[in-house]
């Protein structure tokens, strides 16, 4: 994790926010775009009538709340952890409606550690029972790690401070190491994807059972929203949410990942929002941010309607021919879409400089 300080974070607003009205000066045609996150407020990513602040955590050990996921065995439990440092310990924490801890819980085991814990979601073990799953995912190097882990511990029938032995998987990328943010497990069959957090952002899946003996492969999937911070899934497994630093991109799960493109949804601002998950009835979503103290946000769900199916990466790639392929002529727009690709090269480069200074 990077920390943003205030002078960090509004240069990086300025630049995302000129990001897509560069591209949109001719870079490419409309039809080869996907939308670009921005934190701008555009009619798509208002924050949603309702929102409203849950809780505020109150337990001071929670400095950099870093991701969150709804109870399985506990109603009105929510996980959470803070990211890694010297003065952290490998801690999950339970805490309730109000914000209050009411257990922590200590992983130990081989292969356990506080490196860069990013993410916690709630799926099974391979008995089928509730299990917490801690993601220490985060690359400060951008993609210098060569592997990455995942710790599973059988959630606790018991609120109660303890220590659990966790199983660590090993983890590494198809396509080179990557930063990431963000974990989700689907409930319907259990397979875990991770988020990685970059520009072009991906969602990679694991395999469909994981090996605490063997390196897990994590194999591209689809796209992801530009800085992805968090995802969770819908307690049916029909819907999951990937958020950014300013808002929530949903999609419609109910034909299997990577799933379509739904809604956006703004975010009420924050520090540096971080944590994602939704409600045990599905029905909103819950968002923080760290710091001491800080709050968490209920975001209500609108009801949304599958959206058309978005081309896949494989469909969106150019053909080897054919008129699509070609230069256009149409007086000169080919030089324009070759300009456009430079100045959005170099502003991508800039956000790129923003994001990993400060």
């Amino acid at each position: 994790m990077w920390t943003m300080t205030p002078g960090v974070r509004v240069r990086l607003t300025v630049a995302a926010m000129i990001l897509p009205v560069l591209l949109g000066a001719g870079a490419l045609p409309a039809q080869d775009r996907e939308p670009a996150e921005s934190p701008g407020a555009s009619a798509g990513e208002r924050v949603p009538e309702g929102t409203e602040t849950a809780f505020a955590l109150t337990d001071p050990r929670i400095a950099e709340s870093s991701g969150m996921a709804a109870s399985v065995r506990h109603e009105g439990v929510y996980w959470t952890h803070n990211d890694s440092g010297p003065q952290y310990g490998p801690d999950v924490y339970a805490v309730d409606e109000r914000g209050e801890t009411v257990a922590t819980v200590r992983l130990a085991g081989d292969g356990v550690e506080a490196r860069d814990w990013e993410a916690v979601a709630v799926g099974a073990d391979d008995a089928g029972e509730p299990a917490v799953y801690v993601a220490d995912i985060g690359d400060n190097y951008q993609g210098g790690w060569p592997d990455v882990r995942v710790y599973r511990l059988p959630e606790p029938r018991d609120l109660v401070d303890q220590t659990v032995t966790a199983t660590a998987f090993t983890l590494a990328y198809a396509d080179g190491g990557r930063d990431a943010e963000g974990i989700l497990v689907d409930p319907r069959d259990n397979r875990l994807y991770v988020v990685s957090k970059e520009l072009a952002g991906g969602l990679y899946a694991a395999p469909e059972r994981l090996d605490p003996e063997a390196v897990n492969t994590l194999t591209r999937v689809g796209p992801a929203p530009l800085f992805a911070t968090d995802a969770s899934f819908s307690p049916d497994g029909g819907y999951y949410a990937i958020r950014t630093y300013w808002s929530v991109a949903v999609y419609d799960a109910s034909e299997g990942v990577p799933g379509r493109s739904t809604a956006r949804l703004g975010l009420p601002e924050s520090d540096q929002g971080e944590s994602l998950a939704y409600t045990r009835d599905g029905t909103a979503l819950l968002a923080g941010t760290e710091g001491v103290g800080s709050p968490v946000w209920r975001v209500p769900l609108p009801e949304t309607e599958p959206a058309p199916a978005a081309p896949s990466e494989e469909e969106s790639r150019p053909s080897g021919g054919g008129e699509a392929s070609g230069p256009r002529e149409d007086g000169g727009a080919g030089l324009l879409i070759l300009g456009g690709v430079g100045v959005a090269l170099v502003v991508v480069l800039a956000i790129t400089w923003l994001a990993r200074s400060g």
